[in-house]
């Protein structure tokens, strides 16, 4: 019987193929396949809304989809959020010399792509919130809809006809998601 040796973070960080991204599940790696436009302009327009709040309230830091966090080791697990965000008080007195961010993101945001299925973004869901993650948004452009997860509770979701808000990592974010899905 094959076995294989888990991959690591470090050696995550050293594959050369520069046409391949890649997200790494225990030790396993998962390759991730470009995204498609609806996609992209929900990222892009959520990511520069919540940019635009966490900078003028000076709240903390941003981060884009192709940054990786390291949410555990031995086996190693390194995901890319489509949006996060560490609030100043998470944030470390001097950066991180790794080349992944070492802990998971007060929010994370990741939105859906037409081939994503419920139990495996419930999965992702549960491994941010199992890592520290404070908010973790699922945005949903088929069901034009949000799935919110928070520690301990049960997970809610927030029609189109209703506004997606920051609790307590992003306090005072409001979205209105009608005009978002539009």
């Amino acid at each position: 019987m094959a076995t294989t040796t888990p991959v690591t973070a470090d050696e995550l960080i050293r594959i050369c193929d520069d046409s391949t991204r890649y997200e790494l599940i225990s030790g396993e790696l998962h390759m991730m396949s470009p995204a498609g436009w609806r996609h992209g302009e929900l990222v892009f327009r959520l990511s520069m809304l919540i940019g635009a709040y966490v900078e003028q309230n000076r709240l903390g830091r941003c981060f884009g989809a192709e940054t990786g966090f390291l949410i555990q080791q031995n086996p190693d697990t390194v995901l890319a959020p489509d949006i996060a965000f560490i609030a100043v008080k998470n944030l470390p007195d001097t950066e991180p010399e790794q080349a992944y961010w070492p802990s998971a993101p007060d929010l994370v945001v990741e939105v859906r792509s037409p081939q994503d299925r419920d139990a495996a973004v419930q999965e992702k869901a549960n491994r941010w919130l199992a890592a520290g993650g404070e908010l973790i948004w699922d945005v949903d452009p088929a069901q034009q809809c949000v799935t919110v997860y928070c520690p301990q509770t049960a997970p809610v979701v927030v029609p189109h006809e209703e506004s997606l808000d920051g609790g307590t990592v992003l306090q005072g974010f409001c979205l209105p998601l009608a005009g978002f899905f539009e």
